[in-house]
């Protein structure tokens, strides 16, 4: 769970690579029901048969992370769309059948530094989300190579924030020096998983939703993030860059202490929500990360370029929580990822490249999940 730095960078690649995206029919989105949800079927690939019907919701910038509220009837994302005002990443809400063809929707952040990863809050009301805001109110640089690689910024001035769906913060759960982000909410409704560097490195921690009980889940060196809970609330899945080699993890130390971390080579874990039991689910290779839970909690979907041999397409798979049953889900020639379903199970939201009409946009599409 990153912000669109990471979009950016990877479309950057892909764009670099002279690569033709499908011709797809440019077909208008209009605002629908959740329940009467219209489909744009010449958006689904032949090939992607979980998708009875889809519909693309933003049609310019980069939009990515965008999560339900737990009824459902919202989602809450970031955007950096210049057209929206907006000079880098800042939270948007959007009820579940809108779409913004010719619309702004509301902003929730303050407009202010660079946000990420917002997770509605239980009462469908509050949000929580990390900001750079307290240490400056404009956008932080946003470097996407260091030394000729691609290299992810870790803010240390990221801290996470309650605000409630007018925008105004209600509360400041972190106050550690140093990464504080990538919140989400368990479904059960009690505890917070986010990524923090307040032990030196980047781990895994919980905490209660008005952010005490902070307990460390991870322990093992490398980046731990993009945490999120089981249905059940008993399980964690995230991603990992866990370097092995003596050379690797100088490297990787190297980079932490100058606020980066390179996000290229990253498998997928999984672990008891108190950190017991933790397993190493894939070792595909290449880059595996965003990791979403089934809504049945038996398996996981997530964004890959495992098969990729020039470090793109990134498409979205399903694997069994055994790490068996590997099943590719998407089939677009460059950018699937962010893979969130709704509480009930019935949709999907992710975020592609797919119908930008060759430029680097990176939109949301809702899906219609079929089994």
């Amino acid at each position: 769970m990153k912000n669109s730095l990471l979009i950016a960078g990877l479309v950057l690649l892909i764009s670099c690579k002279n690569t033709s995206e499908k011709e797809i029919e440019n077909t208008s989105a209009e605002t629908t029901t959740e329940t009467n949800i219209t489909a744009q079927d010449t958006l689904i690939y032949p090939e992607e048969v979980h998708f009875k019907s889809i519909r693309q919701v933003t049609f310019g910038g980069d939009n990515a992370e965008a999560y339900w509220s737990f009824d459902d009837s919202k989602l809450v994302f970031q955007s950096n769309y210049e057209e929206w005002g907006v000079a880098c990443d800042q939270m948007f809400l959007m009820d579940a059948g809108a779409s913004f063809k010719d619309k702004k929707p509301p902003m929730v952040s303050t407009g202010k530094g660079r946000t990420t990863c917002a997770y509605f809050m239980p009462d469908n009301k509050h949000i929580v989300y990390a900001s750079t805001h307290l240490v400056d109110e404009n956008c932080p640089e946003a470097p996407l190579r260091k030394n000729g690689k691609y290299v992810w910024p870790v803010y240390d001035s990221f801290d996470i924030f309650v605000s409630d769906l007018e925008g105004n913060i209600t509360a400041q759960l972190t106050n550690e020096p140093g990464y504080d982000a990538e919140a989400t909410v368990s479904p059960k409704g009690d505890k917070i998983v986010f990524t923090s560097t307040r032990s030196g490195d980047l781990e895994l921690y919980t905490m209660n939703l008005d952010g005490s009980d902070v307990k460390q889940i991870t322990n093992e060196l490398g980046y731990d993030g993009g945490a999120f809970f089981s249905p059940d609330g008993s399980k964690l899945i995230f991603r990992s860059s866990r370097p092995k080699t003596e050379e690797a993890i100088k490297e990787y130390k190297d980079m932490l202490a100058q606020g980066l971390v390179q996000p290229t080579e990253m498998e997928l874990y999984i672990c008891n929500a108190d950190g017991t039991g933790l397993r190493q689910l894939t070792n595909l290779g290449n880059a595996n990360w965003s990791p979403f839970f089934h809504p049945s909690g038996e398996k996981v979907l997530f964004s890959s370029n495992f098969e990729a041999e020039r470090g793109f397409p990134f498409n979205l798979y399903m694997i069994d929580l055994d790490g068996k049953n590997l099943k590719r889900v998407t089939h677009g020639e460059t950018f699937d990822a962010f893979p969130v379903f709704s509480n009930d199970g019935k949709y999907l939201v992710f975020s592609s490249n797919r119908n930008n009409g060759g430029t680097r946009d990176t939109n949301l599409f809702i899906a219609e999940w079929q089994d």
